[in-house]
């Protein structure tokens, strides 16, 4: 007999998430206002993290970073760069995270990547300098501790504001 086959042994589809046969999934939603209100708050707090890490650095430590030492705990106007930077950064990453979760599966595990590289790499770059060692290491930690609270706070916003993918693709 020619035809199709019976469809006695595929289960129907239930929406509701029950047993059976499941649809395929749609277009990927994405929360994009919480995604770049949260973007905007991790901006500042890396902004703070830059300041307050370079504080700690040239007044704990005692060590000239970003600045003569004769500028003091803030240092001078290469300090707001780096917090304007930092800020920049977040943003960034912000994009670079609502195109992932728009077009990989496991976005969050290549965002985490991606940012990760990113932060080591400019962790790295003050040793290909002829700053002191102390300033090297000093400068390494700053970028450190700024692309930890980027990758971080960003990462662990993604599953909020893409609720509908299921944990198997994160």
């Amino acid at each position: 007999m020619a035809g199709s086959a019976p469809y006695d042994d595929v289960p129907a589809y239930r929406p509701g998430g029950g047993s059976g046969y499941q649809a395929p999934p749609g277009p990927r939603s994405v929360a994009a206002g919480r995604l770049w209100a949260t973007g905007a708050a991790t901006a500042v707090v890396a902004a703070l993290v830059a300041v307050v890490a370079t504080m700690f650095v040239r007044g704990v430590l005692d060590v000239p970073l970003f600045a003569p030492r004769g500028a003091g705990v803030w240092g001078d106007v290469t300090t707001g760069y780096l917090a304007a930077w930092a800020a920049a950064g977040a943003v960034v990453g912000t994009g670079l995270l609502h195109l992932l979760l728009l077009t990989v599966a496991r976005p969050r595990a290549f965002f985490v990547w991606i940012a990760g590289l990113a932060t080591a790499a400019l962790a790295l770059l003050p040793f290909t300098t002829d700053l002191a060692p102390d300033a090297r290491l000093a400068t390494a930690a700053v970028f450190l501790a700024v692309g930890a609270t980027i990758t971080g706070l960003l990462s662990a916003t993604a599953s909020s504001v893409a609720p509908d993918r299921g944990d198997d693709t994160w």
